[in-house]
């Protein structure tokens, strides 16, 4: 992340990217729409919120075009990454997976529904799917479509959560 150009270490940068393009994600996850992906280095303008002071992430878990839960990554370009999950009224879930929880108090995004309704259009007809989304002073951008939240390999704490949300994915039939 570059929030200066005047302080770049273009080296460094070099060394990393050269380093990002050898790398596979197929290899490292098994997650088969990676394995012909040719590496690619995408840049993107810098955004940060002017109230929080960061860009916050903002990831809804959907199945079947139906948002379930959220979370919230906050952090990511400060200290440590911290995820809070929350249900689609905003009120935090008692569990966590891979970071620890942010214990400050924090208020929904202003576009908290509209994130919702274009959640449930964009998961449409998709079995499980995680759309990400940013919002900027009050605008809301679109991030990814994530089919493999964590590779599907880091449990929920408690692990009771990994059942509970398992039990929203309906699988379809299999055609030969």
């Amino acid at each position: 992340v570059v929030k200066n150009k005047n302080e770049i270490n273009l080296k460094k940068i070099e060394k990393k990217i050269k380093k990002c393009l050898k790398k596979n994600f197929y290899y490292s996850s098994r997650e088969w729409p990676y394995k012909d992906v040719r590496p690619r280095i995408i840049v993107e303008e810098y955004i940060e919120d002017t109230k929080t002071r960061e860009l916050r992430d903002y990831k809804f878990f959907c199945f079947d075009g139906e948002p379930k839960f959220m979370f919230l990554a906050t952090g990511r370009q400060k200290h440590e990454t911290k995820f809070n999950f929350y249900d689609l009224d905003f009120k935090l879930l008692p569990f966590k997976q891979g970071h620890p929880n942010d214990t400050s108090a924090i208020e929904p995004p202003t576009q908290f529904e509209k994130m919702k309704q274009l959640a449930k259009v964009l998961s449409k007809d998709i079995p499980h799917v995680r759309v990400d989304f940013y919002e900027k002073d009050g605008q809301v951008f679109f991030g990814e479509l994530t089919f493999f939240h964590y590779s599907g390999l880091v449990k929920f704490e408690p692990e009771e959560w990994d059942e509970i949300i398992g039990e929203w994915l309906e699988l379809p039939d299999i055609k030969e």
